[in-house]
């Protein structure tokens, strides 16, 4: 990543909590980098503390340490230039594809024909065209993580926040969003941070991947992938990786 651009940095971060009266640590002193249009992976067992240091970058939650930089300024709170998709959507069940995907624009107060031209782009991007006078009850699990994606890139992040998106979905309908994911961040460039359990989606879909320890979470390395796209999951190359990082965790391969 020589020459790359810093788009968010975390520096010191910590985060604790108090359960039953007694104090505990989720995250502790993690520092890393995250640089322009990268798909960064943080890679962790699972309740390590993944989605709590993601709420910080989103702003959900303030850490009790450290601090958190955006295009070199410090952040606090919300931030309209970040985005988050979780693990589940969210749509709301009342509203059609295209109204879920315009409802932040809407909010915002964008004109109604602008804010359609907008989610009709993201809506042909994921691959829903077609599908824009449909209700969430009448989606699969994958077309609704799409309207969600696109529903997060009409909003116009600069960095968009991944939870997890793909756990909840069946073998097969997860090796098709990852293909679609990637093929969706080549299009648009923007900065993705992806958190995953999953050492081979680590693998297959990150430039970098920051490997969290078990509760509380540190870093315990980053890893470079030096791998051309599209990946072959059974390459030697990708097998030694997988490995390594296999070695230097609790997750299962």
């Amino acid at each position: 990543m020589d020459g790359k651009k810093v788009k968010l940095s975390l520096e010191h971060i910590s985060q604790s909590y108090i359960l039953n009266g007694k104090a505990f640590d989720a995250v502790q002193d993690v520092n890393f980098d995250v640089y322009d249009s990268e798909f960064l992976v943080i890679l962790g067992p699972g309740y390590c503390g993944k989605t709590v240091l993601l709420n910080m970058i989103s702003g959900l939650e303030e850490p009790v340490d450290g601090q958190i930089r955006l295009d070199g300024e410090v952040i606090h709170g919300s931030d309209s230039r970040i985005g988050m998709v979780f693990q589940k959507t969210s749509l709301l069940p009342w509203k059609t594809v295209m109204e879920n995907v315009e409802v932040g624009p809407k909010m915002a107060g964008v004109p109604k024909e602008e804010r359609r031209k907008t989610a009709q782009k993201y809506i042909n991007l994921v691959g829903l065209q077609g599908f824009e006078k449909s209700y969430p009850n009448e989606l699969s699990g994958g077309m609704k993580q799409r309207v969600g994606i696109a529903r997060a890139y009409t909003n116009s992040p600069e960095i968009l926040l991944m939870d997890e998106p793909f756990g909840a979905l069946d073998a097969q309908t997860r090796y098709s969003m990852e293909e679609e994911i990637q093929k969706i961040w080549q299009s648009e460039k923007r900065t993705i941070i992806f958190v995953t359990n999953n050492i081979e989606e680590a693998v297959y879909l990150g430039d970098r991947i920051v490997l969290l320890s078990n509760r509380p979470a540190h870093v315990k390395a980053i890893y470079d992938i030096d791998l051309p796209r599209p990946r072959d999951t059974v390459s030697p190359d990708f097998l030694r990786i997988r490995k390594e990082i296999s070695d230097n965790t609790d997750l299962a391969l």
